[in-house]
């Protein structure tokens, strides 16, 4: 414990989080929409992972891309699911300091990664199409190894600094302005000044927009006027067909995160608005993920139904 002047810090201590406020007849519902949430995340996110990790074939600059995806909306549902379903369970909005920055952390891990995954994702789409004679030259599976640790090794910087300046600061609060913990609402609970920790937040921030949102417009611009130009019709709708299901995953994650990050900044925005977009943006893209990036792919989708028929179902 840390005494000071007007209050006591014990950080051993239980915070309380926001209440949903869901109605006692309607708690049994939303904890199996959890529960179901939860395990159709983990099948198809597995399902994708295994089949490109144990498939040889699939060893190739794109899917040792896409493998990153399923790993990153794993650790961001993991981190958020099971103490959201203890929450509705046994009504209890208690957690410990650790469990919440823990929570805290991986679920910015995840935030983070997404945006970055993302627009490695659509630089080596922007490769494929745009310059598919130079496309083996460019994206070898060194090169793509060197992206990925990039991108990772990026992440856990942006946040290990971000909570350890988090971690100096005293805190004289315990009760969590959201229904989760994650940076902001965990800053609240501090009695000091966090001029700093706002500077490095807003920092990262603007960075990750402008390079996430400014790279991906880039890519799928160009890629719009290559598929524009070219002859081939069959190859020219598919190639836009898969863009525009890219472009609408990418933007929900954008519209749902940048939301949830401005409602701290105004007080007067809706409380409900922010626990909704805030869950939205930690279950909706692990779902949408794997089926629009993954089992939309005709050879991870044959791979897999091929498993389950001689595995799972045998004749």
């Amino acid at each position: 414990n840390i005494t000071m002047d007007n209050f006591t810090l014990d950080f051993t201590s239980s915070l309380i989080l926001e209440s949903f406020a869901i109605p006692q007849d309607r708690v049994y519902p939303a904890f199996i929409f959890g529960m179901l949430s939860y395990c159709i995340i983990l099948f198809c996110n597995l399902a994708i992972l295994l089949t490109v990790a144990l498939e040889k074939r699939f060893h190739e600059p794109m899917y040792l891309l896409l493998i990153n995806l399923p790993i990153n909306d794993l650790i961001g549902a993991t981190a958020f699911l099971p103490q959201l379903m203890k929450e509705i369970l046994i009504d209890s909005r208690s957690i410990s300091y650790p469990a919440c920055v823990t929570q805290a952390f991986f679920i910015h891990i995840y935030a983070g990664g997404s945006a970055l995954i993302l627009t490695a994702m659509a630089y080596d789409r922007y490769v494929a199409i745009c310059c598919p004679l130079r496309y083996n030259a460019i994206m070898t599976n060194a090169y793509i190894m060197k992206i990925i640790i990039m991108v990772w090794v990026t992440d856990l910087i942006m946040m290990i600094v971000l909570f350890s300046l988090l971690l100096r600061l005293p805190r004289c609060q315990s009760m969590i302005s959201g229904t989760y913990c994650d940076n902001p609402s965990l800053l609240r609970l501090v009695c000091s000044d966090t001029t700093i920790n706002n500077i490095y937040g807003l920092f990262i921030t603007v960075l990750m927009q402008v390079v996430s949102v400014g790279m991906i417009t880039f890519t799928y611009l160009q890629i719009l006027l290559t598929c524009l130009k070219s002859k081939h019709s069959d190859a020219k709708s598919k190639a836009i067909q898969t863009c525009a299901t890219h472009l609408v995953v990418f933007l929900i994650l954008e519209i749902t995160g940048l939301f949830t990050i401005l409602s701290y900044r105004f007080e007067r925005a809706s409380p409900f608005l922010r626990r909704m977009f805030g869950a939205s943006t930690l279950i909706f893209p692990p779902i949408m993920n794997p089926v629009i990036y993954g089992l939309k792919t005709k050879e991870i989708r044959s791979k897999i139904v091929s498993f389950f028929r001689q595995k799972v179902l045998p004749l």
